[in-house]
């Protein structure tokens, strides 16, 4: 299958448009224009057929479409270990957080355990979007019945100016409110987040959420800084 040309063949440029200004980092010439549900099904089509293993061996790639079209297909490895190996090829080459929040690999909820020390290393990464998905991860695995205090001090001692990742972790911490409250709130009422702008976004992102009740929400915009 020539994965470029049923890419190109599926664009839409005015889809196109509304991507590039949603994602402001990424080049014009590096979009193609193609929704998200026409790449899902796309990759289960490479994941039944097998005509994908080509492909993602094909790092770099050139297109914005290709990243999503990728992390699709890995992240339906049914394999652990599989799954990691194509993991620590391909987050290096992830630079936006549309690609870097598309990745929701299925086997990770099977092996949390063995998922952790992965985390721990992606969390020390130099990489802006490897780091940021680390966090994505905590959130997504271990904020129930997996959750340990540890995970808040590992996201809270991050220190960075780099936006996507700023945000990411007020995301965390905002996520952390809702459903581990008591061990989630001293971060913000005793300031232990250094960064004024994480602290301050955290409260917004909180007061925001519907699953937050209103007397906390209250308490937390007394502490904005």
């Amino acid at each position: 299958m020539d994965i470029k040309a049923r890419l190109l063949s599926m664009q839409d440029t005015k889809y196109r448009d509304f991507s590039l200004s949603l994602i402001p980092n990424i080049s014009c010439e590096s979009v193609i224009g193609v929704r998200i549900p026409q790449l899902r099904a796309l990759s289960a089509e490479l994941v039944k057929s097998g005509e994908y293993t080509d492909f993602i061996k094909d790092l770099p790639h050139n297109y914005f479409e290709e990243y999503h079209l990728h992390s699709f297909v890995i992240s339906q490895m049914k394999d652990f270990d599989s799954c990691i190996a194509e993991f620590e090829k391909f987050l290096p080459h992830v630079d936006n957080w549309s690609v870097c929040d598309s990745l929701r690999p299925k086997c990770f909820a099977k092996n949390k355990n063995k998922l952790l020390p992965n985390i721990e290393k992606w969390l020390k990464s130099e990489h802006t979007y490897t780091k940021r998905f680390a966090i994505e991860m905590l959130m997504v695995h271990y904020l129930d019945e997996d959750f340990s205090p540890k995970y808040l001090q590992s996201v809270a001692e991050l220190e960075t100016d780099e936006y996507y990742l700023k945000m990411m972790i007020a995301w965390y911490f905002a996520t952390a409110l809702a459903k581990q409250c008591n061990c989630a709130l001293p971060y913000i009422s005793e300031r232990k987040i250094k960064n004024r702008w994480i602290h301050n976004k955290i409260i917004q992102k909180a007061c925001e959420s519907y699953r937050i009740d209103a007397e906390t929400k209250a308490k937390l915009k007394k502490m904005k800084i």
